[in-house]
């Protein structure tokens, strides 16, 4: 019988997996929100609810008529923003939960994630916002990156 994985990486695999549903063609990110190892929501980037999905749009990116403004997709979720609506849609607190997401939150996505209650982020790959991660120094939530099977406090002090 294989070695069953640990909680941290059962619930990072299962993120994986809910990134596969993402519709945005630049970035696939999934994100599941636990408390006592009971998956409370998951979500993954793409278009609001009921609205067309930034592939179906066809070949143009930019804006005015695709989803692409300096830089940035304006027409998409991302997935922590979308598992905490998800959550709150149904009633679920997610106070003294843990969020794992497939990369780094960006700075929006960490304030929704402090304001939210959840108490401890674990994510795999970066993103290029340090902010985020001086938000999350100073709101005292634990933050870990997963690598290869293993946890690693991320260093949040300021240089």
């Amino acid at each position: 019988m294989a070695e069953r994985p640990s909680w941290d990486d059962y619930f990072m695999q299962i993120a994986q997996l809910v990134k596969t549903r993402a519709t945005c063609p630049r970035r696939q990110v999934g994100a599941v929100i636990v408390r006592e190892r009971r998956i409370l929501a998951t979500g993954y980037n793409g278009a609001p609810r009921g609205l067309q999905h930034c592939p179906d749009g066809g070949p143009e990116h930019d804006w005015p008529r695709g989803c692409m403004k300096a830089g940035h997709c304006i027409r998409s979720l991302h997935a922590e923003q979308n598992a905490l609506l998800q959550a709150a849609m149904i009633g679920i607190a997610c106070q003294g939960a843990t969020m794992y997401v497939t990369c780094q939150p960006c700075n929006t996505c960490a304030k929704m994630i402090i304001n939210a209650g959840i108490e401890r982020v674990i994510y795999e790959g970066d993103y290029p916002d340090d902010f985020s991660l001086e938000l999350f120094r100073e709101s005292k939530l634990q933050v870990q990156v997963f690598s290869e099977g293993q946890l690693k406090d991320v260093d949040l002090v300021v240089r």
